[in-house]
């Protein structure tokens, strides 16, 4: 791992997640003194997302609120490589809450880390959620716009899900047969779309606009913005994507837990089915105002979102 020189704002790092070395982004509060103790924060990104997106905006505006917080690539996204054999853009759950759990232990190896909370966005609150289940160095937990509770959203249209597990279970087979990737558009939306091209097939028009404004080709986090960021993923996706553990295991939770959406986003459901289940001690706060991207990127959604995370991990 890599952590020398460190210094207030972002520090480029690496940490050891299955034998190889992920690439992280280290953000430390003005005026960071290695001699003092501060809270971390682990933070979990959407799908199909890298550090330069959701951990850029977030990063930053923790350590401004006095926090130390760690963005990072999963095992084969971004900058992070992939295992020896496999390939890139292979993002697969039960790895991202490894790889999590293998964050969560950096942190614990810093002198100035006094305790750990996870902070996860959309997918990554699944992953924040789940990965906290069974390992309680990680004090707290907050999600925003997040994914938890997704087996009514991915499983209502059952034809649907299972078009998607047959066409996984195709990519699976071919990538087994010819050793070679098999990169498809999990969302249908590829690198090179206009707008116009992508709302108008997309298979749902609710997101479909706010979606490509941010990862689309002339979105404020696509492939142009950011340059190691691709659209394009592994073809088995959906093998993996559609099995929720934040869910199944919401009663397990034992950590005090935050949850922020906005009450008319598509993906509310995700939220407040979640927060049904669960049995810690727990605070919920809805927005009228903000869609489920709006979290991602919007001023005014993240300075809410972000003041609310840092009273609650603060208290």
């Amino acid at each position: 791992m890599t952590t020398q020189n460190l210094t207030a704002g972002k520090n480029k790092v690496t940490f050891k997640s299955f034998g190889v070395d992920l690439a992280g982004d280290l953000y430390l509060p003005e005026g960071f003194d290695e001699a003092k103790t501060y809270k971390a924060i682990v933070g979990a990104s959407p799908f199909p997302q890298v550090k330069d997106q959701i951990p850029a905006t977030y990063g930053p505006e923790m350590a401004a609120r006095g926090f130390i917080y760690l963005g990072f690539d999963y095992l084969g996204m971004g900058s992070s490589p992939a295992l020896p054999g496999e390939h890139k853009q292979s993002r697969y759950m039960f790895r991202l809450i490894e790889n999590t759990w293998d964050a969560v232990s950096y942190l614990g190896t810093l002198p100035f880390v006094e305790e750990v909370y996870g902070l996860g966005v959309c997918q990554g609150g699944s992953i924040i959620a789940s990965a906290a289940v069974t390992d309680h160095r990680i004090k707290k937990i907050a999600m925003v716009s997040g994914m938890m509770a997704a087996d009514a959203f991915q499983w209502a249209d059952r034809d649907a899900a299972n078009q998607l597990i047959a066409s996984a279970n195709a990519s699976t087979q071919k990538m087994y047969e010819t050793g070679e990737p098999d990169y498809v558009a999990p969302f249908g939306l590829n690198d090179e779309m206009s707008r116009e091209e992508f709302v108008d097939a997309a298979a749902y028009p609710a997101m479909a606009g706010e979606t490509y404004d941010y990862y689309g080709r002339d979105g404020a986090k696509g492939p142009v913005a950011v340059a190691n960021f691709t659209n394009m993923h592994i073809g088995d996706q959906p093998m993996q994507s559609l099995i929720s553990i934040g869910e199944a295991y919401a009663d397990k939770i034992a950590q005090p837990s935050l949850t922020i959406y906005g009450t008319n986003a598509s993906t509310a459901s995700c939220s407040t089915q979640f927060v049904e289940k669960l049995t810690n001690e727990h605070e919920e706060l809805a927005f009228d105002e903000f869609s489920h991207v709006d979290f991602y990127y919007k001023p005014e959604a993240v300075k809410l979102s972000t003041d609310a995370v840092a009273e609650f991990l603060n208290r």
